[in-house]
């Protein structure tokens, strides 16, 4: 869906049936989060988002004076604020340009610095000098600060690289405030209104008719990785089930598993696992065909001559893509690839063009996918930023002027902790690639404790749920005898560990209960659902009729006609 489309397809809804229970839901007295975001550059800046928020007709500092002694130090350009406030989630956005006489190109960072504390960025972007380029992002303080400095800094901060800026906008959000605001994306993207009619045999409305609905499956999955751990364990496996639609496995598939010593292919854990995913209708992605970083390439493979690594190539996704064709709804291609390039380094530039038209051929119905980190946690990685994903999307795209079709955003989502301002405008800038995003091995850092982690992990699933571009989240907690990755979710007897019982009461909360009511003199009952399957039954006068039906996203309610 197109970022335009998005926006339409939210404020169409508006005057819907579904406002009426949206409104009902939830109440905004604050500002609506502006989910506007731009990553080609343009002549000419756009106006400001909120109309400049806090920093309205403010312009930047061209030079630091007595006034920023405090924080240490001028900058240029900078905005200099006052009074931030603890725990209040700031939205910034602004234009930069490069000015003539500088660098060509440069990565921009804008950094934050108060009384007590420096931020060392709270957005990015790509600039290019001569046109105009958006940078997004945001900010939370831990404590309140009566003197901030905003200001940027680029990649080759020589001291000559001079920056043109304009419509900053800095809003400010309360936490009610962003929470209503999750609530309103989430019941206009991820619900539907329904209005079920009861008729009777001659097509006369039927009063007080009982209808009972119960949702059997949901549009938008939620997963757990796994690793051969699970197999045989049927206490485990009863845990999983009982949660999760969706999983990944964790290490079985990559190609130092399945072939650890050339031509001595093992299958035998990932053929076990599709087995028990099968078994239990749970989708599953292919994580992952090549993985770019050399250290986890297996060791015969990385000492192949050019010629010989070719065709090794070409056998890995041959026998690994027609031997699970159609068990896999995605596959990742390539894996981090923006921090790590160990086939374009040794096949060329164009490798990674021929592993996803590769992929293509070999199984055209699974989603094709990018898969990295740091994209979505922080913008401090500058070879992993938003603008650069972006980039290599198009390139993948474009190459040789035919070009890959791509199919998906997977973005790791290792966080410590989360800045969810800067989360949701990175996410604003992938959504303009018009691509599915996925959030695919969602954890908390194991250096915070199980309470802490479970707070952050509340957090970014509320991020992910509500942003209208994602369309699933998978957890990266596969459990170990000694553990889990980074973050478990019970412990080793499957009691839950707080996080959780975050992610049972995310579960709950995100599925329609049964819905049981009575028609009214028009006979009908309407209601508002979240997306997927259902089942309905109609009792009236020792009468019952089972039916079903479907949410999709769409802004018109859904209407389900039932005769008894």
């Amino acid at each position: 869906m197109k970022h335009s489309s998005i926006i339409a397809f939210i404020f169409s809804a508006i005057y819907s049936l579904l406002t009426a229970f949206v409104l009902a839901s939830s109440s905004n007295d604050g500002p609506f989060y502006d989910s506007t975001a731009y990553t080609e550059c343009r002549a000419e800046p756009e106006k400001p988002l909120y109309n400049g928020g806090m920093l309205n007709e403010k312009e930047a500092s061209v030079s630091g004076g007595d006034t920023l002694r405090s924080v240490g130090a001028s900058y240029t350009p900078a905005y200099i604020l006052h009074n931030l406030t603890q725990n209040t989630i700031y939205c910034f956005s602004i234009w930069v340009k490069i000015e003539a006489g500088s660098a060509s190109a440069a990565r921009v960072r804008a950094k934050l610095r108060s009384d007590n504390a420096t931020l060392n960025c709270v957005g990015s972007v790509s600039a290019k000098q001569g046109c105009w380029s958006f940078l997004k992002g945001g900010f939370l303080l831990d404590s309140s600060s009566q003197l901030s400095i905003l200001f940027f800094e680029t990649s080759n901060d020589d001291g000559r690289t001079q920056l043109e800026v304009a419509s900053a906008s800095l809003q400010p959000f309360t936490q009610e405030q962003w929470k209503n605001n999750q609530d309103y994306f989430i019941n206009t993207a991820r619900k539907r209104a329904v209005t079920i009619h009861v008729a009777g045999e001659s097509g006369e409305s039927v009063e007080g008719a009982v209808v009972n609905v119960e949702q059997i499956a949901k549009d938008f999955p939620i997963g757990s990785a796994i690793s051969k751990t699970i197999l045989g364990n049927i206490p485990y496996q009863e845990w999983f089930v009982k949660r999760f639609d969706a999983t990944v496995f964790e290490n079985e598939l990559k190609w130092y598993a399945t072939e650890p010593h050339q031509g001595k292919l093992n299958y035998t854990f990932a053929d076990q696992m599709i087995s028990f995913v099968r078994a239990n209708k749970i989708i599953a992605r292919g994580h992952n065909i090549f993985w770019e970083d050399p250290k986890y390439t297996p060791d015969w493979v990385r000492n192949l001559t050019r010629e010989d690594l070719r065709s090794a190539v070409n056998q890995r996704i041959r026998s690994l893509m027609t031997r699970y064709r159609g068990e896999f709804v995605h596959w990742d291609v390539s894996n981090e690839m923006l921090h790590f390039d160990f086939y374009e380094s040794r096949l060329g530039k164009n490798a990674s063009y021929e592993l996803f038209a590769a992929a293509r051929e070999l199984d055209s119905l699974a989603t094709l996918f990018l898969n990295d980190f740091n994209v979505v946690e922080t913008c401090s990685d500058e070879r992993s930023t938003v603008d650069e994903y972006i980039t290599r999307v198009r390139e993948l795209e474009r190459y040789d002027g035919g070009g890959m079709r791509m199919d998906g955003v997977g973005l790791e989502g290792h966080f410590t902790r989360p800045n969810v301002a800067l989360m949701r405008a990175n996410l604003d800038k992938l959504a303009t690639l018009e691509l599915p995003v996925w959030l695919t091995e969602i954890d908390i850092s194991s250096t915070l404790d199980h309470r802490t982690q479970a707070i952050y992990l509340e957090q970014v699933l509320r991020e992910g749920f509500s942003h209208p571009s994602v369309n699933g989240i998978i957890l990266w907690t596969a459990l170990h005898p000694n553990g889990c990755y980074q973050m478990c979710l019970t412990d080793d007897k499957f009691h839950n560990l707080p996080a959780g019982d975050v992610v049972d009461q995310k579960l709950l909360e995100w599925t329609t209960g049964e819905v049981k009511a009575k028609t009214d003199d028009h006979g009908t009952f309407s209601f508002l659902g979240f997306l997927g399957e259902y089942r309905v039954s109609i009792m009236y006068e020792g009468k019952t009729v089972n039916s079903s039906f479907s949410l999709s996203r769409d802004p018109e309610t859904k209407h389900v006609r039932l005769r008894i």
